[in-house]
């Protein structure tokens, strides 16, 4: 099982989630969210930090130009659009980047009428819950929703996962529907404060899940 931990601002955090093999990474470059690592960073210490962990730049409704820019500035191996960007968008950056569009799920939302205008134009998906902002709100995913699904499109599994969680992400790797799960994504649930993990969750999280 593969684990992105999202929502970094500590450099020193992440070289040693690069330590422990964590495959992803996510830095939010948005300014309004709490975790916007460009309060704290700059674009040459983020593209400093080496190793097998694939660093990810998360944007919302930005312009396309400033995407590329910082998927160079910064070192990114993907990108992540986590607001209302159109499927043009999405292709325009997908022809220059991985590119993985997210999906902020309501309870009354029907997956598969909302991710077929992207199924030809993106990498991958990343499913979330609906909530006041982007990102981050710790908020739980009803998982139950992609049951049963074909979503046939590498995905992310997100939306307020925590610590607690490993039994029941063990239960959801048996529905058909996981053969399309790439990765979990884990983030506000793990912090000690907004951008700065507890390193021993996250840890033992990881220990846990990755025998799944």
């Amino acid at each position: 099982m593969r684990v992105k931990v999202c929502g970094m601002t500590d450099m020193n955090q992440v070289r040693q989630l690069n330590d422990w093999g964590i495959h992803f990474c996510g830095f939010i470059f948005y300014p309004k969210s709490p975790r916007y690592v460009l309060n704290t960073n700059t674009t040459d210490n983020i593209k400093k930090v080496k190793g097998n962990i694939n660093k990810v730049g998360v944007f919302v409704n930005e312009k396309e130009d400033t995407v590329l820019k910082m998927v160079d500035d910064c070192g990114l191996y993907l990108v992540q659009l986590h607001g209302d960007e159109s499927p043009r968008t999405c292709e325009n950056l997908s022809n220059y980047a991985t590119t993985v569009k997210a999906f902020r799920m309501s309870e009354q939302d029907n997956v598969l009428w909302k991710i077929k205008d992207y199924q030809d134009v993106v990498d991958m998906f990343l499913f979330d819950t609906e909530g006041v902002g982007y990102g981050g709100t710790g908020k739980k995913f009803n998982w139950s929703m992609l049951k049963g699904l074909s979503i046939r499109k590498p995905f992310f599994l997100s939306g307020g996962i925590q610590p607690e969680d490993v039994h029941q992400l063990a239960e959801f790797m048996q529905d058909p529907v996981a053969k399309d799960l790439f990765a979990v994504d884990i983030n506000s649930r793990f912090e000690i404060a907004p951008g700065i993990k507890n390193l021993a969750l996250v840890q033992e999280f990881v220990n846990e899940v990755t025998n799944i």
